[in-house]
This record gives C-alpha cells, structure tokens and sequence, in this order.
C-alpha cells in the first residue's frame, strides 16, 4: 500500500529549483507548539529552505491558529515557500515521516519535530555541518532548558568527538555504541558545550545513538537506505521509527550529532503516549531472521 493513496491535499506551494533544504515538519493537535517552531525557521537565514506541514489533528489542523497562520504568512513573505498538507488517515510515525519525504525534491532535508524551537543560525550550521562531514545525516538533540541546573555526569561521560572522517556504524541494543543513548536526556548537551568552550560560529561532530527531533538528512542517503517503507510492517501505535530509520543510514553512510545543540525542546506533553511497540524491535528483529 502506497503512503500516498490516503493523501488529501490541503495547499502546495511551487518550490524553487534552488532551495537547498526541505523542512519536513509533522504536527498533530499542537497548534501552539506549531507556531513556536515556525517562529525559529522563520529566524533562520541560510541557506534557502522550504517548508512541508503535514497535519493529521483529530480537528482544525494546527496551522489555522492565529499565531501558526501569522509564523505561515511571515515565512512566505520572506519567500519561503510553505505547503500546507492534510494527511489522513493516521497510520503511525513511520508512514506520516515516509508520505512527507515522498514530498521532498530538495538536495537536503530536515526532519523537525513540532514541537522543538530553532536558534538562529541552526539551519545553516546544520546544512554547514553535513557537507563538510559528507555522512547520511547530522542532527542537533533538543535540549531541556528546565534541566540546566540538573547535570548528570554519568550520562555525559559517554560523550565522544568524531576524529576524523565520519564512517558507517552499526548500532543496535546490548551492541557498542548503543549506550550513548542517554546522552542527549535533560539539558546534557547544553552542559558538554559550555564545558568545551566553544566560540561563536564553531561546532564539533560526535557519535550517536540516534538523534530524534532535529535530524537533517542528504535525502538520496536516506532514500537509498529506505527511508521509513517499512512503515507497512509496523501497528499504527509505535514509537522509534526515526531510531530505524538513522540507524539503516549509519550503516550505509554515517552519522553524526552537532555540538552546540541549537535546538530547543519545548517540554510540552508528548501525543506519542503508546510506545509499548518499538520499531526497531519489529523491524529489525524481522531482517535478521529473514
């Protein structure tokens, strides 16, 4: 079944030949939250971008809000070109972030969470970042600004800087690499970048787990690594489609973390409450017995 056949269109808007990175943002029932991630694209500068919404909210998509309409009208007249899309029915993480990277025509582009605010100058570190380090993706974990008196070194601890070119991994549970997960809880990349002390305009590359929320991608390197296809695999309930997804790219092409982070998680409630099926679990458990 094609990701494609439920599709109902709401407004596409003509992109430009030269946009360089395609935003891919879905959103459901979180209006508010909605126009806080708008406001930070909308700060952003560099490089070009476009920006797909795919709304599946149980009532008035999300963009119809006063404040998410006004971040809509802000980004178009700064020529950013906005889609606004419907896509229902809801059939699970996996085939919502697969219908809108079948939107995507750009070099590059950014799955960004809706709820997850952006500094100026992220975009453009980002898509710095993936060029000069020629992996499968990059990413900024969005940081818990109500953690930043609560350091945890023992999570910290795994921290570990690329050195040198970034070469395929393979992660999976109980596997090296795996422990890295706690890495990106709380405020802890906000505490490593003060500790490093970093100036204005440099960044370092460091090894993940995964990276959810904030993960730009070079879009052939994803789709060859087949993107989120295996969405048909899984129950509409299920958590951790972008785990399988990072992972299957690590292996092909790399991928790294961005530090400083300059992605912000808002903290709102998360309206992913089932997570009793983790995607890696189904999917692939499924490949290697295959």
């Amino acid at each position: 079944m094609s990701a494609r056949s439920s599709e109902q269109w709401a407004r596409r808007s003509h992109v430009p030949d030269d946009v360089d990175v395609d935003v891919l943002l879905p959103t459901c029932n979180r209006p508010a939250e909605l126009a806080v991630t708008l406001a930070g694209l909308a700060a952003q500068t560099e490089p070009a971008f476009a920006v797909v919404i795919s709304d599946q909210s149980t009532g008035t998509p999300g963009w119809e809000h006063p404040a998410a309409a006004a971040m809509v009208r802000i980004l178009e007249a700064q020529g950013r070109p906005v889609s606004l899309l419907r896509h229902l029915p809801r059939r699970g993480l996996a085939e919502h972030r697969q219908f809108l990277l079948e939107q995507s025509t750009a070099e590059k582009c950014l799955f960004l969470d809706d709820d997850v605010w952006l500094e100026p100058g992220a975009l453009d570190r980002l898509s710095i970042a993936l060029d000069k380090l020629d992996c499968g993706f990059v990413g900024m974990a969005p940081q818990g600004l109500s953690y930043l008196d609560d350091r945890r070194p023992e999570q910290t601890a795994v921290f570990e800087a690329w050195d040198g070119p970034v070469t395929p991994e393979r992660i999976r549970p109980g596997e090296p690499g795996f422990d890295r997960w706690p890495l990106h809880s709380a405020a802890n990349l906000s505490h490593l970048g003060a500790d490093l002390s970093l100036q204005p305009g440099e960044w370092v590359p460091y090894r993940v787990a995964w990276l959810g929320g904030c993960a730009m991608y070079r879009r052939d390197a994803l789709n060859a690594a087949g993107g989120f296809s295996f969405w048909s695999r899984l129950p509409a309930n299920h958590a951790g489609e972008d785990v399988v997804a990072q992972w299957q790219v690590m292996e092909r092409f790399g991928g790294a973390g961005i530090l400083p982070s300059g992605a912000v998680h808002l903290e709102a409630p998360t309206t992913v409450t089932d997570r009793r099926v983790e995607a890696y679990d189904v999917v692939l458990t499924r490949e290697q017995a295959g």
